[in-house]
């Protein structure tokens, strides 16, 4: 813990490691994509690992309190990936639009412009997304988004930074393993109710 107490102390904003190609960023604060997810225990709490829905080879823990950062998620592989970090997820302390712009222009200054634009036209939810290959041919994704008044979408200032190709391999790993019928769904397990028509599905 002590090696990381002077980083924290002046850190506001995220911190990338450069391996691989130059500009290929695969660090945010303490957590470091590819790596076990041991590594990083005394960042998490191991205790809330819960599968993603609909993905459910990947597992998500939520951090323990960072200076700096007010809440995070970090996924991990079970299959090809086994408990390897496959996606950091951080929400800021500060969820002012200044931070968010300092921050994006300090993330310009380093990788250069973003390569597409992920929010919605009025700006209610604005999203930056680069995206970068490195000299393994990992692909890596960084997601930056300040959110005013989305609710599906964390208010404030959140990054993410996801190595695609690792947590797809994983999510394959994971279909190949399980049996047809589970991949598909059991439909024959669906309950029947009494409503029947538009009473199904308008509230009553």
């Amino acid at each position: 813990m002590k090696k990381y107490s002077a980083a924290w102390a002046t850190m506001l904003v995220l911190v990338f490691s450069t391996t691989g190609f130059a500009e290929t960023p695969r660090q945010l604060g303490p957590f470091i994509l590819g790596h076990d997810i041991g590594e990083f225990a005394d960042f998490v709490q191991m205790d809330t690992s819960l599968p993603i829905r609909y993905q459910e080879s990947i597992r998500e823990v939520e951090i323990k309190p960072i200076k700096g950062f007010k809440s995070g998620l970090i996924a991990y592989g079970t299959c090809a990936a086994q408990n390897r970090v496959v996606r950091i997820k951080l929400k800021y302390s500060d969820n002012s639009k200044t931070f968010f712009k300092k921050l994006k222009k300090r993330i310009e200054k380093r990788f250069g412009m973003a390569d597409e634009y992920r929010g919605d036209p009025f700006h209610i939810l604005i999203g930056w997304k680069w995206a970068f290959m490195d000299a393994d041919n990992n692909r890596v994704t960084l997601l930056l988004q300040h959110n005013t008044r989305d609710e599906e979408e964390k208010l404030g200032n959140s990054i993410r930074l996801t190595m695609t190709n690792l947590l797809e391999l994983d999510w394959e790993c994971h279909k190949n393993k399980a049996p047809a019928e589970q991949t598909a769904g059991d439909t024959s397990k669906q309950q029947v109710l009494e409503q029947t028509g538009w009473d199904l599905f308008v509230p009553r």
